[in-house]
């Protein structure tokens, strides 16, 4: 009996936030410049209706939507899984320099000319394609040295955080470098892109974040036992057959994978890896069956409430939504230590 509430519990918390999700993710089709009641969004988004809605639902909206679900849920299971596996409340994969990295590559491809339009006096950048692919290899890069050298030279969980905090600096120096050398337009462009932005995917961006999700997210759930015994310790694991050396290096590369395709796309979020997880665990503990999943739902309202709110709180003006993460997240992720502090 007691394992069946313990099952039923995590089970109703799963669909009340997928019932959240839905209900945040009308509202959000329905209210902005155009507004719409829910019920011309939904017959917009089975081709009935108004003929201006559909295209607003459609074009804007819908992919608007569908991107802050899919960057949230994979920030906050690649919040989870790192958590778990380094052994640290604090890990993420921008532990890993993703973040500095993606930075680093944007600015790179932006001053050598994938640059920029101005028009209006608003900074776009006008070959998106460019700096996505050099900000996912600036991502990327810094994870595949770290987990290069934990594989060559048996890093512990400790020594692969302090090797992530040396690649952020050094991108980061790296990235003050390259806009010492930036002219005024370049340097703003440089900036505009560090800013969280959902508004720039589209349903190809989407497509390819789906597909990376769906990969990762089947990877966590199929081995959510193996990252269990991992959580408990090295001998532990060892214990019971798993190979953790290689649970940790594959689950680390395919969560800092998740990572960077989203900062590619969207630019830089914080807080969501952190928060959506912590909030689970202080709910209902660390089993990775159930944290996985509901970290994902959790994530991915968090991110899309941000979003509504960032579009909404000052319009016709649009605030990024990392601004609006870190407003959040700051003031909870500070009383969600002062909570775990206190539980000791």
């Amino acid at each position: 009996m007691d394992y069946k509430n313990y099952i039923a519990k995590r089970v109703l918390f799963g669909i009340v936030l997928f019932l959240l999700l839905l209900v945040v993710s009308l509202y959000a089709l329905s209210h902005g410049g155009y507004e719409c009641s829910i019920q011309g969004a939904f017959m917009a988004m089975i081709g009935k209706g108004d003929e201006k809605a559909y295209l607003v639902i459609w074009n804007i909206r819908l992919p608007r939507v569908i991107a802050g679900i899919l960057v949230g849920a994979s920030l906050a299971v690649s919040g989870a899984v790192m958590q778990g596996l380094l052994r640290n409340p604090l890990a993420s994969p921008f532990t890993m320099g993703v973040s500095h990295g993606a930075m680093f590559g944007a600015s790179l491809a932006i001053i050598l000319g994938a640059g920029y339009l101005e028009s209006s006096g608003r900074i776009i950048l006008n070959n998106s394609y460019t700096i996505v692919l050099f900000a996912f290899l600036g991502a990327i890069s810094a994870a595949l040295v770290i987990l290069s050298l934990a594989k060559l030279k048996s890093l512990s969980p400790e020594a692969i955080i302090l090797a992530g905090v040396a690649m952020s600096a050094l991108f980061t120096a790296l990235t003050t470098l390259v806009q010492y050398f930036a002219d005024e337009l370049q340097l703003a462009a440089m900036v505009y892109w560090s800013f969280g932005d959902l508004g720039r995917a589209t349903w190809r961006e989407n497509t390819i974040l789906m597909g990376v999700f769906i990969l990762v997210l089947g990877y966590f759930v199929l081995r959510s036992w193996d990252l269990n015994a991992a959580v408990m310790g090295d001998e532990v694991a060892k214990s019971v057959g798993v190979d953790v050396e290689k649970v940790r290096l594959t689950s680390t590369f395919l969560a800092t994978l998740a990572t960077a395709t989203s900062v590619a796309f969207v630019g830089v979020i914080g807080f969501v890896g952190l928060i959506a997880p912590h909030m689970i665990r202080l709910l209902f503990g660390e089993d990775y069956r159930f944290l996985i999943p509901l970290s994902c739902l959790l994530g991915a309202l968090l991110l899309l409430t941000a979003d509504t709110l960032a579009r909404l709180a000052f319009s016709p003006m649009t605030l990024p939504v990392g601004v609006i993460t870190s407003f959040l997240g700051a003031p909870m992720f500070i009383y969600l230590l002062i909570r775990m502090e206190g539980g000791r």
